[in-house]
């Protein structure tokens, strides 16, 4: 049953190249834009993958000054410090007018156009790694958290959305890279294990697209 309901809403494109997802993404923001007369929100996530995505889409003609891009997940440093997502993505969106939000506990979450979230190969999503036990009735849109273990390329405690807040869209996107992450999605959708992917995944009504 778990299956059933969490495959009807999923699509998989494969072999799309950071061009080709940017203008996905455009194309969703420029209706949303043209909709709505306030500002429209979406989450992004950090890591390598993003990035070469993130510099084809602030090409775009878009009204990027209405635009709010918030980070879905960052580890707690300074802005300035390497590992900080915010100011890497803070560097590429600011000079094209969007508004790029810094996590803190107490920010307002605002219902996001387009969730983008990356995926571990542990399942993690956003920060919320196996062992921080996310729920998808968890009643705060934002948690400070730790992963244990720290991942050795960044030991840092982190700063995340919860499962609620990243449902909280009108659709969802993932971006896997490589065939050991695909199989962890693919055992997601299929009700395989109890991972946060699966757990994000079965809770998921919306449209759902991974790009592969």
């Amino acid at each position: 049953m778990l299956w059933l309901s969490v495959m009807k809403n999923i699509t998989i494109k494969q072999n799309i190249d950071a061009e080709g997802i940017a203008g996905w993404i455009a194309q969703r923001l420029e209706t949303k834009l043209r909709e709505s007369r306030g500002p429209v929100a979406m989450t992004v996530p950090g890591g390598s993958t993003p990035f070469p995505i993130f510099e084809e889409l602030v090409k775009h003609d878009l009204d990027f000054s209405r635009l709010l891009v918030w980070p879905g997940d960052d580890r707690i440093v300074p802005e300035d410090h390497p590992a900080s997502n915010t100011g890497k993505i803070r560097a590429l969106f600011d000079p094209v007018g969007a508004q790029v939000v810094t996590l803190t506990i107490m920010e307002k979450v605002p219902h996001f156009a387009i969730a983008w979230l990356g995926m571990g190969g542990d399942g993690h999503i956003a920060s919320l790694f196996p062992n921080t036990d996310p729920q998808v009735s968890d009643p705060a849109p934002i948690r400070q958290l730790t992963p244990d273990p720290l991942p050795p390329e960044a030991p840092f405690d982190r700063i995340t959305l919860t499962i609620p807040a990243l449902l909280d869209s009108d659709e969802v996107m993932f971006v896997i890279r490589g065939d050991d992450k695909r199989e962890v999605f693919d055992q997601a959708m299929r009700g395989d294990h109890d991972l946060p992917i699966a757990r994000f995944l079965g809770a998921a009504n919306q449209p759902v697209t991974c790009f592969a």
